[in-house]
């Protein structure tokens, strides 16, 4: 399948967007199973969430975002900054209990390539600090981020707190794109 026809397949298929095969397949790769606390950091449109609901029949998510979702059922949706997740009562109960959680956070880009490097990896570091800290011992955490200067820093940052760190290119990515997906298991 082209990269082209993956939003078309996601629409056919009810899905928000094409970013569900991206996860889908690295949910594959790296056989997770038992999943039943779910965060969704950067939850916006909901794709990831989504699929996360209809894979794992008895799981709970919890999506965090500062823009708008669309209701999805059996996803508990909240709309703020994952810097003030500590605020979010639901989410923090379950602190050191998720089984995985997922980011599909991107900042906003400026265009100025110095500024949106240093936004993307304090973007990424903060993401990942938040994982750490809400994930159970044993749990999994995804998370997009870019092919740039600062991906063998944020590698490395990554490993000093998580047991295991891969990178994946899914199949659904642009080719063009210079997004890459971490996996961690803490």
């Amino acid at each position: 399948m082209q990269s082209d026809n993956w939003t078309q397949k996601a629409k056919d298929m009810g899905f928000r967007s094409r970013a569900v095969f991206k996860l889908e397949e690295i949910l594959k790769k790296t056989r997770l199973k038992n999943i039943i606390n779910v965060l969704d950091l950067g939850s916006s449109p909901g794709g990831w969430s989504q699929l996360i609901v209809k894979k794992y029949n008895n799981s709970r998510v919890f999506a965090i975002d500062i823009l708008d979702m669309e209701k999805i059922e059996g996803v508990n949706f909240y709309k703020e900054s994952i810097e003030n997740i500590h605020l979010i009562k639901n989410i923090n109960q379950l602190k050191g209990q998720f089984d995985l959680v997922i980011s599909d956070i991107a900042p906003n880009l400026t265009g100025i390539s110095a500024t949106d490097l240093e936004n993307i990896l304090v973007l990424n570091i903060l993401t990942k600090d938040v994982a750490f800290n809400y994930l159970n011992n044993g749990g999994s955490f995804i998370m997009k981020t870019f092919q740039n200067n600062n991906l063998k820093t944020l590698r490395k940052n990554m490993e000093l707190s998580y047991n295991l760190v891969q990178t994946y290119k899914p199949a659904a990515s642009k080719k063009q794109s210079g997004e890459i997906y971490l996996y961690g298991v803490k």
